[in-house]
Parts: C-alpha cells; structure tokens; sequence
C-alpha cells in the first residue's frame, strides 16, 4: 500500500502556515507541523486533522533562531522517515529603521528567514532527493524592493529568493526548488508595526484594491506542490502589489 506523501511546514501552528497544512492535508499529505512557542495552536490544529485522518499529523517544537534546533529538527525528521515536501513557511517581521539595527536585530531576521530555511533544505536534501520531492519557499515581494524602514528583514527575504533560485539549479533533476512571494496577506499582529495609514498605502498600490487571504497562498503551496514540471519559479500572489515601484 502506497503512503502519503508527507509534507514539513515551519510556523505552521497560526495563520498562513496553518492554511497551508490544512489545505495541503485535505489534498492526501500528512503532515509535520513546526511550531516554535505557539504549543496550544499547533496541537490544536494536529489534533482536528488526525480527526479528519487519523494518524496523519504531528508537532515537532524548534527555534530556528538557534542553529542547535535546527539540527534537532532536521534529525527528527530524517530518523521519522520520508519527506516529500519541505514548505519554509516560519518568519520574523519587526521595523528596524537605519541607525537603531543591533546584531541581535540581525541575527533574529536574519536566522529565520534566510539561515533555517538553508540549513533545512540542505540536511533533508537526502530524503527530498529520495522522494523525488520539492521545496517551497515563502518570500515576500519585498525581496525584489526594500520595504521603507524594514532594510533587514528586506535584505533576508532577499537572501531567500537567491537560496529559491540557487538551489532550484544545485539539487536539480531530482528536487524542485520553488518560491511564493505573497503582498499583502494579513496585517502583522502587532498593531503598532503597521498604521491604518500604512495599510491605507499598501492597499492603494495594491491593483485589486485589497489584501489577500491566507488560503490565496495555501492554494499557491498546493499548486507548486504537485506541479511537477515547474523548478526555479517564484509565484507572486500579491494581488498586483509588485506592479508597483
């Protein structure tokens, strides 16, 4: 009897992490969901899916933050079994305005969005290659153009789309290696990171004139999940936002 294929996502315990596991669940995967502090979220959601399908989800906690975790984590899942599919979801976002950056602001944008996802895709690399599977990585549109008084965090989602588009070539023929670039989705939680006034600006120079909704990017996930043919693509799902300087 065939198994399942089996998909790894990061940050998976709220928002759009968790759609995606739903969404990508519902599509046959089981799934292993990392979280980091969000313990009561990301059982919750393990819990409704193995209702759904028993025995089809489980929670593995790691800070990503900490190169230890990351090996942890990657040692879990190598010694757990397959793994058809690797979605680098996890992320750090706060404003670091030129002049107040410190090496902790760094390292903490800096680990999350560029560093895990490395080390993550190059020690279940053998278990992708194995499954003929794939990996797919969340970057932002402001990868391409700075996001004002974000440069670091800006810089990393950078450093990703380069990692998405490099590995694309250095694992290829048997790992496909692909990228969404979601707009704007949900407004971060920390009401103080982003005014009404900013939102205003983001949704005016957002050509369908609203934001998006986390199952636009699980819907994306999915798609590159099972396109078999696509490598080395990053899908804008941004409602236009790019169109714009």
């Amino acid at each position: 009897m065939n198994q399942p294929p089996r998909a790894l996502i990061t940050g998976a315990a709220r928002r759009i992490g968790a759609s995606i596991a739903r969404h990508l669940h519902r599509a046959g995967y089981d799934i292993i969901l990392h979280y980091r502090h969000s313990s009561t979220e990301a059982c919750a959601l393990r819990d409704a899916l193995n209702r759904a399908r028993p025995g089809s989800c489980f929670c593995l906690q790691a800070d990503l933050d900490q190169m230890e975790d990351v090996a942890r984590l990657t040692a879990d899942i190598r010694h757990s079994g397959a793994l058809d599919l690797l979605v680098n979801n996890a992320s750090s976002f706060y404003p670091t305005p030129i002049g107040s950056v410190n090496q902790a602001d760094w390292d903490k944008l800096v680990n999350s969005n560029l560093r895990a996802p490395f080390f993550l895709s190059q020690g279940l690399h053998p278990l992708l290659k194995q499954s003929r599977g794939s990996i797919i990585n969340l970057i932002d549109v402001h990868a391409e153009r700075g996001l004002s008084d974000y440069p670091v965090y800006s810089i990393a989602k950078a450093g990703l789309r380069m990692m998405t588009l490099t590995l694309a070539r250095e694992l290829a023929p048997e790992v496909r290696v692909n990228g969404i670039a979601p707009g704007p989705i949900l407004w971060p939680e920390a009401e103080a990171t982003l005014s009404e006034e900013a939102q205003q600006d983001v949704l005016s120079k957002t050509l369908l004139a609203r934001i998006g909704r986390p199952d636009d990017i699980a819907e994306a996930a999915l798609y590159l999940a099972q396109a078999g043919y696509v490598t080395g693509h990053i899908l804008a799902v941004d409602g236009g936002r790019s169109l714009y300087g």
